[in-house]
């Protein structure tokens, strides 16, 4: 009688490393991922709000920094949600656009005073300057980066499930 031989030392060492990543390294390696992905969106939220020319940015630049008291970051580890975002009070004005007073109101004095061209708020100052009711059109900086992250990120996805194939299964 004639008997059949199978070399399973490659299905051992497959199975050997689905154990591996199930065990956690896969999910210690997607949440780094993420927390990369949340690092290279505020890097380019900062880059379009730069570009777009957004008026004393630097409190919101600075809400968009990983660890600022005003920026937003939460990785919820359950779900693996990762939530970017900022504190700061007048982000979604600059970003949206915005009134520049309350509806029915027609003018309204601001105090403060001018350096050059810029207009300096100081509640304290005994001048300042009438706002006359008129649209300020938002920078749409958020919209942006989204939409540059959208371009970007299906490569960026390809490229790091290709180095964890090659790490789980390669040879």
């Amino acid at each position: 009688m004639a008997t059949v031989e199978f070399d399973m030392s490659e299905f051992r060492e497959f199975f050997q490393r689905m154990e591996r990543a199930a065990r956690g390294d896969f999910r210690k390696e997607l949440e780094q991922f993420m927390e990369g992905l949340g690092n290279e969106f505020l890097r380019i939220l900062q880059d379009e709000i730069v570009r777009r020319q957004v008026i004393d940015s630097r409190l919101l630049l600075a809400s968009f920094e990983k660890g600022n008291d005003q920026n937003v970051w939460e990785i919820s580890d359950g779900g693996l949600t990762l939530e970017v975002g900022t504190n700061v009070e007048y982000a979604g004005y600059v970003n949206d656009g915005h009134w520049t007073n309350t509806k029915g109101v027609e003018r309204r004095f601001v105090p403060g005073y001018w350096e050059g061209d810029r207009f300096i708020y100081d509640r304290s100052a005994e001048g300042g300057m009438m706002l006359k009711q008129h649209w300020v059109e938002g920078a749409h900086y958020w919209e942006s980066a989204l939409r540059i992250l959208d371009r970007i990120y299906p490569e960026l996805l390809e490229r790091k499930m290709q180095q964890w194939l090659d790490s789980y299964f390669g040879r």
